[in-house]
């Protein structure tokens, strides 16, 4: 059977109130009866509807299942809700279940998130990082960036978004700036540590599609600079001369998962911290 290539996989997001292994399992399970290459995102420590709408916007660019395993149930009806309002398949791991041995033996569930894992300091961390990256997505509250382990920055569609929310999830407080043509470089970034800033860059071939299908699902006008292949070349290459200028480490996300480009983010990141 011919393999899908890396932009056709079938991709399935996690998001879970807890650490996600559950559902983790579950959709590992189900996707081994397909011969077929896929891929995995997981959104753990979800407590908020702000969460839950990034999660969902991240599902519906991608054209991703969200399989989600939420014990508050108002979490749970925004998942179903927003995922239906966005064309998004979403399967709840947990609900049915658990109102199911409710009914049958008329127990009461107690509705205590992570109640599997149980919490550490670990635990309450990733949190704490998840909810900075939520507070500090897309270029919001600049003035406390500074607090921030990493930032990203980059022009539009470079995966700002679902990089931070993964990095977050490995506990480390990520913000991403967009970097606007004809805005220039925000002052709030410039000040920040150059070795906590990592520039976002993607081939323009790619960066046009991505737009395009952008423009098309937001039934705008196709003749717009912002899917224009000569106006993404020179968006591309100013930016990066602006990460040159301020010794900024670029990462290149073309055709890479956002596992990938974490990983790539985090090894320059820690080796950054092992210099003298």
């Amino acid at each position: 059977m011919e393999q899908p290539d890396a932009a056709n996989r079938p991709e399935l997001v996690v998001l879970s109130d807890g650490t996600g292994e559950t559902a983790v399992a579950a959709a590992r399970a189900a996707m081994s009866q397909f011969q077929s290459r896929w891929r995995l995102r997981t959104f753990a420590d979800i407590r908020q509807p702000a969460q839950v709408d990034r999660v969902l916007d991240v599902a519906a660019d991608s054209g991703a299942v969200v399989i989600f395993t939420l014990v508050n149930e108002a979490l749970a009806k925004a998942v179903r809700a927003g995922g239906e309002a966005r064309g998004v398949p979403t399967v709840d791991l947990l609900g049915p279940l658990i109102w199911a041995v409710a009914d049958h033996h008329g127990l009461t569930p107690q509705f205590r998130v992570g109640a599997l894992h149980g919490f550490s300091d670990e635990y309450f961390r990733r949190i704490e990082a998840v909810e900075f990256a939520v507070r500090h997505d897309d270029g919001a509250n600049l003035h406390t960036l500074f607090q921030a382990d990493i930032v990203l920055a980059g022009v539009s569609r470079t995966s700002k978004t679902p990089l931070s929310m993964y990095l977050a999830q490995r506990g480390y407080k990520t913000g991403n700036v967009p970097l606007v043509p004809g805005h220039g470089v925000p002052k709030q970034l410039v000040d920040i540590d150059p070795k906590k800033v990592f520039g976002l860059v993607v081939s323009p071939e790619v960066l046009v599609e991505i737009r395009r299908s952008r423009v098309r699902g937001l039934r705008a006008s196709p003749d717009i600079d912002y899917a224009d292949p000569d106006a993404v070349i020179d968006e591309l290459r100013r930016v990066r001369r602006a990460f040159a200028e301020r010794g900024w480490r670029v990462v290149d996300i073309t055709n890479r998962a956002v596992e990938e480009n974490a990983a790539r983010i985090l090894e320059l990141y820690e080796a950054s911290h092992r210099e003298v």
